[in-house]
């Protein structure tokens, strides 16, 4: 993990500063900015490997920040920091591309667990399909390019979305049970990460409606089976 490089968006300066020389003293590279205008203008200029972004911040906030970072760029992983805790909004920061959530008050500790973890899953092979180049119905799936071809459209996938679709493409009509989906894409089978998953299958469902005869299948109370005809 040394030498990767992370943009940090923390408006709190003390906790910021905090934050960074842990990260450094632990091998990162680390650029702290304090809200998301200033956050944007880094990532144009800088590639980075990891995103912490605080939700609540001046100028532009987390979430609208992700928005717009997400709509150049699908594949650098963003972990949220936040003082909020509620269901809704560790929803709504996965569905607009987010790949995990530390809620406030946390420990550097924890942190720096989350963060080598996200890295691992991204830097590593996707989850369950080593790179392979898969034909599901009409669609073509390239898990190496983290790329969906459904017709006319092409789509970047983010990391987590393209682990997920790994898996469940790798073993075609086959069951695959959550808590195999959790523990390989998330790390970590619980609560919060099982949200997460019913956020990015419904996602993942979306993107592959352009074929009729593709379906990812709940099983109710085992996982999902991928279905191309």
């Amino acid at each position: 993990m040394v030498d990767s490089r992370i943009l940090l968006l923390e408006d709190d300066p003390n906790l910021g500063f905090v934050i960074r020389d842990h990260l450094e003293a632990h091998g990162f590279s680390v650029t702290l900015k304090t809200n998301g205008v200033e956050g944007l203008a880094e990532t144009e200029k800088t590639a980075f490997d990891l995103l912490l972004v605080d939700v609540m911040m001046p100028k532009k906030d987390g979430f609208t920040f992700t928005k717009e970072f997400r709509g150049r760029d699908a594949e650098t992983p963003i972990i949220f920091l936040t003082a909020k805790a509620l269901k809704e909004d560790r929803v709504e920061g996965f569905k607009i591309g987010g790949d995990d959530y530390v809620t406030k008050p946390f420990s550097i500790d924890e942190l720096l667990l989350r963060i080598k973890a996200v890295l691992r899953r991204t830097k590593g092979a996707p989850a369950g399909g080593a790179g392979e180049v898969f034909t599901i119905g009409n669609i073509s799936f390239d898990s190496r390019r983290q790329l969906l071809n459904a017709g006319k459209t092409e789509r970047n996938l983010t990391a987590r979305e393209n682990q997920l679709l790994a898996l469940l493409a790798g073993r075609p009509n086959q069951l695959v049970e959550r808590s195999e989906i959790l523990t390989s894409v998330w790390g970590e089978d619980n609560i919060y990460n099982g949200r997460s998953l019913d956020v990015f299958i419904s996602r993942l469902r979306k993107y592959l409606a352009s074929d009729p005869a593709v379906e990812i299948k709940s099983v109710h109370g085992k996982g999902y089976r991928l279905v191309a005809g």
